[in-house]
Formats: structure tokens, C-alpha cells, sequence
């Protein structure tokens, strides 16, 4: 057998052709034109020993520019934040690691706890009701939360804010599309959305607001000026949050938000070179049954033993199809894993400590840009709103942000995000990350480089 780790053998394939009735497993193949075959030797190596083998493959990962090899300023949805080292002893546990999805209570019980321990803290933090556990990540989330409120008020229209992550837009058009849902999109002004043009947007055919603070370019939405204009109209107002500036702000329960989404990426959750990661979705009481993903309950058993239990499913593979609200399915208990141990530890003390570090230090970077030790700067803040941690510099015309981060990374540095990639009237910005990793040396060398590269 020449492939010694590969299930097929010669008399495996021999009986699969006899069954399917070709000559050989070329001929499942015939149908694609030869010229778009590839005829040459794919530039592999040749057969590696393991020692080899794990030094080649080493070679091959450190290409990638890694959070341990470069300071970070690069956000944008993913952040480089402190991961405290129990997460990873906890979550590499086999009962952890290896749990699926806890149909079984019988044998599930940890897992069913970890997950309601998960939804606990997540109400705490956001001050709703009720929270679920198991969406794909906060895109995905405030795509279902979207869905939600059509159904819940019986519109169509949902009302999305420009400054909501243009990703997580996409994701709302593409489910908007299969549910048959109005998609309004509303501009924003000095960095945050057009309050005049989100008044009148909202109309007795909106749904719902969805909008996120801080919002993609880093700044603080007027959440009481929105919640007023959308209840007014009698529809649903959805925050999209950074769990982590939670620890400063007002809570969304108390700003009047009926469904909170997000990402919990920054609770202890690796960016991972884009994911995976995992959504949160808490809503207030009324809307509880709505919910999509999984709900964990505690109740007693029969001897009045505490247990934890899925309870009122939405998803279509619990109910009938017609009256399902959702069919998330993947489970991503493992890493809301990572985010409660990641609460957990940190404690409310470590929580708001962390998200004033973050504060702090990415207003000192921003310091930086306004006023410079060495005069005029050739960057400056785009937009004077108020900010967690991250900010849109603005960079001299014609300044090409592809090759300027390329000459960052030269220096050790992931250089921000440019903004023109999205918005094209932000052409020549640059959105700045500064997490409680960052040193003040990395700040003032980032910034001083940036200077030198344009």
C-alpha cells in the first residue's frame, strides 16, 4: 500500500469501480476538459522523514506574521488582546475538547454547564434577560438578529447603520435576501451615523436598527438618540458591541437595546489568522422565544439534584421546519469556553482594568498623531468623536497604505487597516488598533515609523 496512513486500498478501489461501473478512477474524471488539467508535478517536497518533515513545516508557518513576532495595531474585528494561560490548560481538558453537542444530559452535564456559565455571564455583562450560546461568531449573530426582529414585529425593512462592520453588512444582504427583507443602509457623519438621515430612514415599515458601538471606524454611537427614533416607530433596536469596552460603557439593557450581538473574540479567544471565533446573542424576556442557537436551562431532577438542560429550541432541527426561527446548528461551546474562564479570572476589577488600559493607551497613541514631539504631524485624527480603542488616522494624499504597511512589517510592525478598502471616501486612512498589549515603547516607535514611511 503506498499511502500507509490513507483508508483506500488497491482492492478497496477495485471494488468501488466494479460497483459504479468505470474502468478506472481516470474516468470519473473525463468530463473536465484537458485543458484546464493540470499535467505537471505539483512543487511539493519529496518524501520527508518526521524530523524533517516538522522542520519544514515549521519553516512554512513562520511566514505568517504572528502576534508573538510583531506589535499589533491591526483590529478590524480581530485584536490582539492578553489570553491569560489557564484558558488554554482548561479548554485542552478531553471532556472540553472534545464535546460536541449535548444532546444527552445524562452525560453531558459539564459541558451543558459550561455553556449556561457562558450565558450567565454574557447577561451580566450586557444587562438582557436572556442569552444563547453557540452562534458562528458576531457577523453571523447580528444576521440572526435581524431575522429576529422581522419576525417578532411583522416588517420587512431592517435599518442598517453604515458604521456596522462591513463584513457583518454583507452577511445581513446575503440572509436579508433568502428571508425576502428590506436592506437600508444609512451614512454616517464625523465619524458616527447621520442621525438626520437615520430619522428618516425609520418609517412604520422598519423592523428594526441595527447598529454597532463602538462602531467599525472606533467610535461611541448616540445609543439614546437611536433607541428614542426606533421605539418611537415601534420597532426593534440590535447593538452590535466589543464585549470588552462593556467594562467602561453602559451596559446595552440599560440603554434600551431589545437584542445585543457581538463578537467574543477579545474574551480570551486567539485570532487565529481570522478564526474561528464565537458569537453571543442576549435579548430581553420578551423576545426569549425568538431566540436562535442553544439555550441551556438549570433545573432539579427528581430528587432534587440541580441539572442543566437544552431548553426552548428554534432551530429547525427541534421543531418543525415551519415554525423554526433559525437553523444555526455548529456548536462553539468550546470557545465561549475560552471567554468564561476568560470573565472568570479576570473578575469585574480585571475586566474594567483591562478595557481602561485599552482606553488609555489607544488615546495616548491618538495623542500622538494630534500633537507630535517633533512638530506638524503627517497624520491626523479623521474624526474628532469619541473613542474605545481604535481610530482613523488620516494619511498625506496619495499616501498608497498597501506599501506603507508593507515597510511597518519590515520594522516589526502590523500596520491598521485601510479604511478606502471599504469606504471608499475614506481613501488614505488608516484605522489604528491599541490594545493593553501594546507598551508605551511599541506606541511611540509605531507611531514614529509611521511618520517615516510617508
Amino acid at each position: 500500500m503506498k499511502h500507509r496512513y490513507l483508508p483506500m486500498t488497491p482492492e478497496d478501489e477495485k471494488e468501488m469501480l466494479e460497483v459504479i461501473g468505470a474502468e478506472s478512477v481516470a474516468e470519473l474524471f473525463a468530463d473536465i476538459p484537458e485543458a484546464v488539467k493540470y499535467s505537471g508535478t505539483l512543487p511539493m517536497s519529496g518524501v520527508l522523514g518526521e524530523p524533517a518533515l516538522m522542520k519544514h513545516l515549521k519553516g512554512l508557518a513562520s511566514r505568517n506574521a504572528d502576534f508573538e513576532r510583531y506589535a499589533s495595531f491591526l483590529g478590524a474585528g480581530l485584536y490582539d488582546h492578553q489570553i491569560p494561560v489557564v484558558i488554554q490548560h482548561l479548554i485542552s481538558r478531553s471532556e472540553f475538547y472534545t464535546a460536541y453537542t449535548p444532546y444527552q444530559p445524562e452525560i453531558s452535564q459539564g459541558e451543558l454547564q459550561a455553556i449556561f456559565e457562558f450565558q450567565s455571564y454574557i447577561c451580566e455583562l450586557t444587562g438582557m434577560k436572556v442569552a444563547n450560546a453557540s452562534m458562528y461568531d458576531g457577523a453571523t449573530a447580528l444576521a440572526e438578529a435581524a431575522a429576529l426582529a422581522a419576525g417578532a414585529v411583522k416588517r420587512r425593512k431592517i435599518v442598517v447603520a453604515r458604521t456596522v462592520h462591513p463584513e457583518a453588512r454583507e452577511i445581513v444582504r446575503t440572509t436579508a435576501r433568502g428571508l425576502d427583507l428590506e436592506i437600508v443602509e444609512v451614512d454616517f457623519k464625523d465619524g458616527v451615523t447621520d442621525l438626520e438621515k437615520l430619522a428618516a430612514a425609520i418609517d412604520g415599515d422598519t423592523a428594526a436598527v441595527l447598529v454597532q458601538t463602538p462602531n467599525f471606524l472606533g467610535h461611541l454611537e448616540d445609543i439614546p438618540a437611536i433607541e428614542a427614533l426606533i421605539h418611537q416607530a415601534k420597532g426593534l433596536l440590535v447593538m452590535s458591541v466589543n464585549p470588552l469596552s462593556l467594562g467602561l460603557l453602559e451596559s446595552p439593557g440599560r440603554l434600551g437595546a431589545d437584542v445585543v450581538v457581538g463578537d467574543a473574540q477579545p474574551l480570551g479567544i486567539p485570532a487565529s489568522f481570522g478564526g474561528p471565533t464565537c458569537g453571543f446573542f442576549a435579548v430581553t424576556e420578551a423576545l426569549m422565544r425568538r431566540m436562535p442557537g442553544r439555550i441551556v436551562g438549570q433545573t432539579v431532577d427528581r430528587d432534587g439534584k440541580r441539572g442543566f438542560v437544552l431548553t426552548l429550541q428554534a432551530r429547525e432541527q427541534h421543531i418543525r421546519r415551519e415554525k423554526a426561527t433559525s437553523n444555526i446548528c455548529s456548536n462553539q461551546a468550546l470557545l465561549a469556553l475560552c471567554a468564561s474562564v476568560y470573565m472568570s479570572v479576570m473578575g469585574k476589577e480585571g475586566f474594567r482594568e483591562a478595557a481602561l488600559l485599552n482606553y488609555r493607551k489607544a488615546r495616548y497613541a491618538a495623542g500622538l498623531a494630534a500633537a507630535p514631539a517633533g512638530g506638524d504631524s503627517k497624520v491626523q485624527l479623521a474624526f474628532e468623536a469619541p473613542f474605545f480603542n481604535e481610530f482613523a488616522l488620516r494619511l498625506p494624499e496619495g499616501a498608497d497604505i498597501q506599501a506603507v504597511n508593507a515597510q511597518l512589517l519590515e520594522k516589526g510592525f502590523l500596520g491598521g487597516y485601510d479604511l478606502g478598502a471599504a469606504y471608499p471616501e475614506l481613501s488614505g486612512h488608516m484605522l489604528v488598533a491599541v490594545t493593553e498589549q501594546r507598551t508605551k515603547d511599541e506606541i511611540d516607535a509605531f507611531m514614529r515609523e509611521l511618520e517615516a514611511c510617508l
